[in-house]
């Protein structure tokens, strides 16, 4: 018992300990449907950890551009928050874990952003030069529309969840459509233009920063690509074992 005592009193007891809030989610206690929309709230934090992968193992300019316009869209939401300081519907035991302001809402603008972002980028930037139009569009409409439930999802699960008004929630969406139509037009009309210039630098080559802009299915390119190469090694590892027999 004395030693338990003793290695308490070696800590510190006067540092006031917080939780880190951004993946903290309060739902009604025994609320099935309210613990789903606690984890589809986690939303953006899924779509960050697959920008990061993307970025790391790609290194797409425009996935990087892309990012900063997520970063740009956070920080935008950050500012009109302090500047229209309005409190959000329901005050939470302690200050410690949310911000006081909650208009507009950033999970809202958030998924706007991004869902509005990939509608353009499926609709505009996206073709495809081959027989399977209807497959294509197909899949087009399928994106399209799984984005936008998403968003539709998460924005209602911070009003379902008390952390929004419906007020908050729709002017979220607003600025978050709004920015990422402003962001996709100058990534596509501005920067776009200048990727060719940007990965022909010493410090693109460094971190191996690739422009797939004029490849309209990468996935396809890629798989064609590396089976082609696949095939070749494997027949030439025939050969070199054939002729050492």
């Amino acid at each position: 018992m004395d030693s338990i005592v003793s290695n308490s009193s070696e800590y510190d007891q006067s540092i006031d300990w917080v939780p880190l809030s951004l993946t903290f989610v309060e739902y009604p206690k025994g609320n099935i449907f309210g613990k789903l929309l606690a984890l589809f709230s986690l939303t953006p934090f899924v779509i960050l950890s697959g920008f990061i992968s993307l970025i790391l193992f790609r290194r797409d300019l425009h996935t990087i551009t892309f990012f900063f316009g997520v970063l740009l869209n956070e920080i935008c939401n950050t500012v009109l928050k302090h500047i229209l300081r309005e409190p959000r519907p329901l005050a939470r035991n302690t200050n410690l874990l949310y911000s006081e302001y909650g208009m507009p809402s950033s999970h809202s603008q958030f998924m706007w952003f991004f869902a509005s972002y990939m509608l353009y980028f499926t609709f505009i930037r996206l073709q495809y030069a081959n027989s399977k139009a209807f497959k294509e569009f197909f899949w087009k409409v399928a994106g399209a529309v799984s984005c936008i439930a998403i968003a539709c999802i998460v924005s209602y699960s911070r009003i379902f969840l008390q952390y929004h008004t419906w007020k908050q929630v729709i002017y979220g969406a607003l600025f978050g459509i709004i920015i990422g139509t402003i962001w996709f037009t100058i990534i596509n009309v501005v920067l776009t233009p200048y990727f060719p210039t940007v990965i022909s630098w010493k410090i693109s080559e460094l971190f191996l920063l690739r422009d797939t802009t004029l490849i309209p299915n990468v996935l396809w390119f890629e798989y064609t690509n590396i089976r082609h190469e696949a095939g070749a090694r494997a027949r030439r590892r025939k050969s070199i074992s054939a002729k050492s027999q």
